[in-house]
């Protein structure tokens, strides 16, 4: 590691801070070993960075859409190229185990831009309306773009490509937490031949530049991926400058498993997938509702499938899960396990406690919960950590309720053996994406969420709207 701070990237140049001298250790939580140094942007940098965006917005606007997927192609071959370092930057940052940083993490970022890149080419970008007008689309201009440590390359891309291919111009906030990731796609966009100022990143934290940022008058559109308790102050930050704000927030993903399941292929994939990148995805079905005749018969493959779970080393191949992000985020997860088991919940795998065979790195044990109910903490609370609760059902509408009996309504997920009731069953889910045994989500499907989850949709098409102001031209196609 160099013992050089991380800069921030300005109007074409690789800076340090304005006037701060504060910085921020980013920890391999593997190790509990500072991995990179960050120099701490303040509100001098926001000003600097947001100044550029604007000065490059009239100029980038004006370029054709054919010259900007020419830069997003070249980025897509720069990324490509270096895609190991960035493998290794995100195992490293986060604990993403490399399996899952090579063949997800880091596959999401030239995923995202050429799916980006085939939803611009496939939209219709003019088109008629009414008799004699028109609809056209154009760039809403400079856009705040505030990334977390989860999914770190995965959700600076669906938000930095879309921004790019519409013709806005940026400022990009990653975390803090996770600063090796974004640097090194900084690096690219850099090598890829964008505009100065059209780019730009700062380092910092929500308390030295989130306010300035998501206040800032000159700022036209924010895209935030955090916490609701985040989402909400920056709703508000927003406000009196009237911004548009596209925020995806918190989840307490529904699993609905009925009788007729494939049970041992539908539970065993259930838990695997809320454990998968350490329970730290916004997304994970961390609720698994299960029909009571086949209740005890789950929990006792869940529970079997948990302590089965291997847990090793970030930079090894293998099939096992890393460590949580950070100390903080540890001991938070301690609590709400400590939570569960004060509730009266019953513990069938895991608990409290470091995970055994590791006396370093912020290892926790992959844990389930049996006798739960929905009014309890840990089915109500986002967790973010390898943590499962089972929660039994008597009917189709119990279930259905249960699953909409909560404060998010990002993602849900139903496991039957006929179809024509997971159809059913998904419209009615109050999620704003639904999986049916086990099936993933394509790029091009868009991803958001209903209630406390956010607003607005990212990937494809529908993340690219988000980027888009819409215009009517009366009177266009009169002779």
């Amino acid at each position: 590691m160099s013992n050089s701070p991380l800069k921030s990237y300005i109007n074409g140049a690789w800076v340090l801070p304005a006037t701060s001298t504060a910085t921020v250790d980013a920890v391999n939580p593997a190790t509990e070993e500072v991995c990179a140094v960050v120099a701490v942007c303040g509100r001098d940098d926001v000003e600097l960075a947001v100044t550029a965006a604007r000065a490059a917005f009239d100029g980038y606007a004006a370029t054709t859409l054919e010259h900007r997927i020419a830069l997003v192609e070249k980025l897509i071959t720069v990324f490509e190229r270096r895609y190991g370092e960035m493998v290794t930057a995100i195992s490293t940052e986060m604990g993403a185990p490399y399996d899952l940083s090579h063949d997800a993490q880091a596959e999401s970022g030239p995923g995202h831009l050429r799916a980006t890149v085939k939803a611009v080419r496939e939209m219709a970008w003019d088109y008629d309306v009414g008799t004699d007008g028109i609809v056209t689309h154009e760039p809403i201009g400079v856009c705040v773009l505030i990334t977390p440590w989860n999914w770190p390359i995965n959700q600076i891309v669906c938000k930095v490509g879309p921004a790019l291919i519409t013709g806005c111009t940026m400022v990009l906030k990653p975390s803090e937490m996770a600063p090796l990731s974004a640097q090194l796609f900084a690096e690219m966009v850099e090598e890829a031949g964008f505009p100065k100022g059209v780019f730009n990143m700062i380092h910092g934290t929500g308390a030295s530049v989130g306010d300035a940022l998501t206040s800032h008058p000159e700022v036209d559109m924010i895209s935030f991926t955090g916490s609701t308790r985040a989402g909400v102050q920056i709703a508000k930050n927003a406000a009196d400058t009237v911004k548009r704000v596209a925020q995806e927030l918190g989840g307490k993903s529904a699993n609905i498993v009925f009788a007729d399941s494939d049970l041992e292929a539908a539970v065993t994939r259930g838990v695997l997938h809320c454990f998968g990148n350490t329970g730290q995805s916004c997304n994970a079905p961390t609720r698994m509702l299960v029909e009571q005749s086949v209740y005890d018969e789950a929990v006792a493959i869940a529970a079997r499938v948990a302590n089965a779970a291997k847990l090793g080393d970030p930079m090894e191949k293998g099939p096992h899960y890393g460590p949580v992000v950070s100390k903080a985020h540890y001991d938070k997860i301690q609590g709400l396990i400590q939570v569960g088991i004060d509730e009266g919940a019953k513990l069938v795998a895991g608990g409290t406690g470091r995970a055994d065979g590791f006396d370093r790195g912020y290892y926790v044990k992959p844990t389930v919960f049996a006798g739960v109910h929905n009014k309890m903490r840990i089915a109500q609370e986002e967790v973010f950590g390898p943590v499962l609760v089972l929660i039994p059902f008597k009917d189709e509408a119990e279930a259905i309720a249960i699953a909409n009996d909560s404060p998010y309504g990002l993602y849900a997920y139903v496991q039957t053996g006929d179809l024509d009731r997971a159809r059913r069953v998904a419209r009615l889910m109050r999620a704003g994406g639904v999986s049916i045994n086990g099936t993933s989500q394509d790029y091009m499907a868009p991803f958001g969420g209903y209630k406390q989850s956010g607003n607005g949709r990212e990937y494809g098409e529908f993340g690219v709207r988000d980027f888009l102001e819409i215009k009517s031209i009366s009177g266009f196609r009169v002779p």
